[in-house]
């Protein structure tokens, strides 16, 4: 038979199981993309070019390199160098590095549609630097980003079969040992794919709401 359903609910509970750690992987990796980005879109508007210049560099060469070299590099580079870290905090850390420089544009495009007026204002208040961003930039320059770090979010999310290549038990992986220990490869395969499919839906769903609930909220 082309298709096992016997087999499929078989392996459905070991799939199931390893998508925790692809979900664990993906939020993890997502709130450190997201302080990144911020950290990251704040330095390269400093004023001081010693400041900014490096940090735009950086983050150029991280959009510029594939990720999975990134991963590569963590887990086998960097003890070479003293700094040994598990697979999967290294998988976690360059996809929190890696999308942390695509959220930084994001950030650096919201913040630059907040009018110059607010920023004037709050000179003029004489509010600090600190009061400024927390208070007046970043709750108008947020909302209207949502959409687009939302796809990022779904992005990431698909790109966590890359662990796999260090060995991060994910659900990728799994469906790969099932698969070379039994030879049927069609049933793990297609059930990741499902997976993959019902989990960015409802990841999909998941940022409307959050960016239904912020309208609501910038319209009072």
């Amino acid at each position: 038979m082309l298709w096992d359903w016997s087999y499929a609910f078989e392996i459905l509970p070991i799939l199931a199981q390893a998508s925790l750690v692809t979900v664990q992987a993906t939020l993890l990796g997502f709130v450190l993309a997201l302080i990144l980005g911020l950290v990251f879109a704040l330095l390269r508007m400093a004023r001081a070019p010693w400041i900014a210049l490096p940090v735009s560099a950086f983050v150029e060469f991280i959009r510029s390199t594939p990720l999975l070299i990134q991963i590569f590099f963590l887990y086998f580079v960097f003890p070479e160098f003293g700094v040994s870290l598990d697979a999967f905090t290294a998988g976690v850390i360059a996809l929190g590095l890696h999308y942390g420089t695509y959220c930084a544009e994001v950030y650096r495009a919201g913040l630059d549609n907040v009018p110059r007026g607010q920023w004037e204002a709050s000179t003029a208040l004489n509010l600090s630097p600190f009061h400024t961003f927390r208070d007046i930039i970043i709750p108008q320059a947020i909302p209207p980003v949502v959409p687009a770090l939302g796809n990022y979010f779904v992005a990431l999310f698909k790109e966590t079969p890359l662990l796999s290549a260090i060995a991060v038990l994910e659900l990728m992986q799994q469906a790969k040992i099932l698969g070379s220990t039994t030879f049927r490869y069609i049933e793990p395969i297609t059930l990741v794919g499902l997976f993959f499919l019902v989990f960015s839906l409802v990841a999909a769903a998941l940022i409307r709401m959050v960016e239904r609930r912020l309208n609501r909220i910038g319209a009072r």
